[in-house]
């Protein structure tokens, strides 16, 4: 099928039908959904899913040594975030909750990313030069923004995209309702990219919404909302690639115009909601185990040996780079100084005079003691 045919068929789907072009073992299953990528761009998708299971097996561990603050784990959830983030050009815009590492990771990570969560405010300020917004913690109040610099795209006239990742709990915020809302009025090129991970920290997905599928809350809007099986790495980018396209050419909109597109990705959380989270007080481990055996990497790998682009020794060169990456992020990230005075630098345009108070009172206790003193605590 035509690509262009392709991608008016997945959009035409209903809510409840999930779009799937792998099983859960790896063989095609809907082969005239199978996108039409060279080897080398599947071998580097594999790369960043891999890439970002490493990632977080490794902040995980970097947290329990005390060496990076409380982390939010993306396992079983590295198909939606590539399979989206390489259906984008690379000057559309991304914006992303908290666990969405693996977008950032197909955006070609920098090591600044790291100072983020061991602390350093900067760290956000990196991620400007890659087109992706600042994570976010507080849900779904990156929802919004996302919506205005999409609209503010298409009034400039530019022929760019917002995908914007959020939860399933982000859809019981107002700020998803309001955002949802201003895009289908005003037509704007966003793609509202929902990750639902069946949790909501400790809130199931049923106790989320009585709706029968996130993706049929966008009919209230206005425009087309649309189910992904989120752990197919294949059927994630076949939908993004649509879902831009509507958004941004008049011919593959509703009515002749370019339309948003909300996106439900179905998938799974294998960890914990962060690393301050114990998920065995409230889900069964039988469950994560049923899930386990949708694992997008392990499905994508025998679908790329199957076709003759990856083997065993590929695989290996993978592992040898990945591992020198990765240990020149942590290296870089653990040698940057922090700077206390930075604590005041982004409060507010100017400073309040209580904080001002406190960054004297700062200044004058390192100028008596020292940075070396303050900070020991034994």
């Amino acid at each position: 099928m035509a690509g262009d045919a392709v991608e008016r068929a997945v959009l035409e789907r209903e809510p409840d039908d999930r779009i799937r072009v792998l099983d859960a073992d790896g063989t095609i299953v809907a082969p005239e959904l199978e996108p039409d990528l060279a080897d080398e761009t599947l071998r580097s998708m594999y790369r960043d899913l891999r890439f970002s299971r490493r990632f977080d097996e490794r902040m995980i561990s970097l947290q329990r040594q005390g060496r990076l603050g409380t982390y939010a784990s993306l396992a079983g959830q590295e198909g939606s975030q590539i399979g989206s983030t390489y259906a984008l050009a690379d000057d559309d815009m991304l914006s992303f909750q908290y666990r969405e590492h693996g977008a950032v990771v197909s955006r070609d990570l920098p090591w600044e990313y790291l100072l983020y969560w061991m602390g350093h405010e900067d760290g956000n300020a990196a991620l400007a030069e890659i087109d992706v917004f600042p994570l976010n913690i507080s849900i779904g109040g990156h929802l919004p923004h996302a919506v205005g610099w999409s609209w503010a795209a298409k009034l400039n006239g530019d022929e760019r995209a917002s995908v914007v990742h959020f939860g399933d709990g982000a859809t019981s915020e107002g700020d998803f309702h309001e955002a949802m809302n201003f895009a289908g009025v005003f037509d704007t090129p966003t793609i509202f990219f929902c990750n639902n991970n069946q949790w909501a920290i400790s809130i199931a997905r049923e106790n989320q919404t009585a709706s029968a599928t996130i993706a049929q809350k966008a009919a209230a809007y206005g425009f087309k909302g649309v189910q992904v099986d989120g752990m197919d790495p294949l059927a994630s980018y076949v939908v993004t690639r649509a879902a831009r396209e509507k958004a941004l050419d008049a011919r593959s909109g509703d009515d002749g115009r370019p339309r948003p597109t909300l996106i439900e990705a179905v998938q799974y959380r294998f960890g914990a909601h962060t690393t301050a989270d114990d998920p065995s007080a409230y889900r069964d481990e039988a469950e994560v185990e049923r899930w386990r055996e949708r694992d997008p990497i392990d499905r994508f790998e025998t679908y790329l040996r199957n076709r003759g682009v990856l083997d065993d020794d590929g695989i290996e060169t993978i592992d040898a780079e990945i591992e020198a990456t990765l240990e020149e992020l942590v290296d870089r990230a653990e040698s940057a100084e922090a700077d206390p005075r930075n604590l005041f630098e982004h409060t507010y345009a100017d400073l309040t005079p209580r904080l001002e108070t406190q960054r004297e009172e700062l200044e004058d206790l390192r100028e008596r003691h020292g940075d070396d003193e303050l900070l020991d605590y034994e």
